[in-house]
């Protein structure tokens, strides 16, 4: 038997090129193989959420959509690190948004009271 006779197609020699580790590999498959079922499940309710498969595939499995998806290099590992700070980064993103946003209603409620405050002439 060859290395290319196998059931499987990209082989796993080929997507181990793409991530660090096998352990890697396996994590970045079943999050995006979950990532397509929930893609699935949501269609119909018009929600558009989630991003839908990248490459076309005959394969109607999620996990196998999600190799072919490694093996064209459509999705890909991304390091602990650089994932937490741009979490960071959009974490702040946020805050000074509502921030500003409290800031503007405060400010608003005490225009409003000062004008309803002045003695009438």
């Amino acid at each position: 038997m060859t290395g290319d006779d196998t059931m499987m197609n990209p082989t796993l020699e080929g997507l181990m090129n793409r991530t660090n580790s096998k352990f890697a590999l396996v994590t970045l498959s079943a999050r995006r193989a979950r990532e397509i079922n929930s893609y699935f499940n949501q269609l119909g309710e018009g929600l558009g959420t989630m991003v839908p498969p990248q490459v076309s595939s005959t394969s109607r499995k999620p996990l196998s959509i999600s190799f072919e998806e490694i093996a064209a290099d459509k999705i890909k590992s991304v390091p602990l690190s650089v994932y937490e700070e741009l979490e960071a980064e959009l974490d702040a993103e946020m805050l000074d948004a509502a921030v500003d946003e409290v800031i503007a209603e405060s400010t608003e409620g005490d225009v409003a009271a000062v004008e309803t405050d002045a003695p009438a002439e």
